[in-house]
């Protein structure tokens, strides 16, 4: 793994945007550590910049890179780049694959094995992008970092 932190003052915002990179070989191990990677960047974000960041951000967070993380080892030769980055109250999660077929979420059935990963990772970001690439693809998801003063919790509800 390749990590390159970048962070900027988010208050004054002249530094640049608060980020950081991490390249992955796409073997299962890889996991894990892009797991600790967002635990790391959501703690340096409450601790260096005053960005609240809720408990359930942080598992919420740490779920949606494992989900993506594991669908480019599972489903995409090669390796994987995992990007997150601060964008308001947010965080912005880019996984980049080598693999040119974009995911499509399946329909729901209680009697299926495994294979919901894409579909709850839609279910708990407020945005979910997937675009393709000169190589592979790129999916985005976005997920709020404070719960709702009231005691809501952030996310979107089904349409």
């Amino acid at each position: 793994m390749d990590e390159v932190p970048r962070t900027g003052d988010r208050r004054a915002d002249r530094a640049g945007p608060v980020t950081v990179s991490a390249a992955y070989e796409g073997d299962p191990v890889d996991i894990a550590a892009a797991r600790d990677l967002a635990r790391a960047f959501l703690t340096r974000v409450q601790a260096d910049h005053g960005v609240p960041v809720s408990e359930r951000a942080m598992g919420v967070v740490q779920l949606v890179v494992s989900e993506l993380v594991t669908n480019a080892c599972k489903h995409a030769p090669g390796p994987c780049l995992v990007d997150l980055r601060l964008s308001g109250d947010g965080v912005e999660i880019s996984v980049w694959d080598t693999a040119p077929v974009l995911p499509v979420a399946k329909a729901a059935d209680p009697g299926r094995v495994g294979q919901h990963g894409l579909e709850i990772v839609m279910a708990v970001c407020q945005g979910f992008e997937v675009h393709r690439e000169p190589v592979g693809k790129r999916i985005t998801a976005s997920v709020m970092l404070a719960d709702d003063p009231g005691g809501d919790v952030a996310g979107r509800f089904p349409g």
